[in-house]
Formats: structure tokens, C-alpha cells, sequence
């Protein structure tokens, strides 16, 4: 599963080749979310609150890069990482 960007402890990855709908997965310690690129929303599985905020705040503003990832995953070809958020 590679990973595409990591800030605050938290790692950010998307399976080659996942189900649909298009999403990424966050990892922060022992939790773990889902999370869909159009809406950007959890789908499955939690993070801390902060963690969450983070997270939502980055792929609000990488949604198109993430989209595109996803992309091409679906596609075989390997994803562009993703600034960190700062």
C-alpha cells in the first residue's frame, strides 16, 4: 500500500487496486479511517478528533491530487506523493 504523504503521526496511503468508492486510507497509532475523496467524509473505522480535523483540513485542499491518485492506481500506475500538511 503506498504511502502518498505523512504529517503529525499520521500516514496517509491508498491500496493498488482498491474497492470503489474512490478513498484513501489514514492511519494515526492504533486507529485507523477511511476516507472518501468526493465528498471528503469518513467512511469506515476512527481517528482522535484532532487527528480527524487534520486530515479533512489536508484533503480539502488535495482533493484534485488525491482524485488523480486514485486514478492512477485504478489505471497501474504508481501515485505522486502529496505535500505534507504544515
Amino acid at each position: 500500500m503506498p504511502e502518498i504523504s505523512r504529517f503529525y503521526g499520521i500516514i496517509i496511503r491508498m491500496f493498488d487496486p482498491d474497492h470503489p468508492p474512490p478513498h484513501f486510507h489514514a492511519i494515526y497509532a492504533e486507529h485507523e479511517a477511511l476516507i472518501t475523496i468526493q465528498p471528503i467524509a469518513v467512511h469506515q473505522g476512527s481517528l482522535p478528533a484532532r487527528a480527524l480535523s487534520l486530515v479533512l483540513e489536508w484533503a480539502a485542499v488535495h482533493q484534485a491530487e488525491l482524485l488523480a491518485n486514485w486514478n492512477a492506481l485504478r489505471a497501474g500506475r504508481a501515485p505522486a506523493k502529496i505535500t505534507p500538511l504544515k
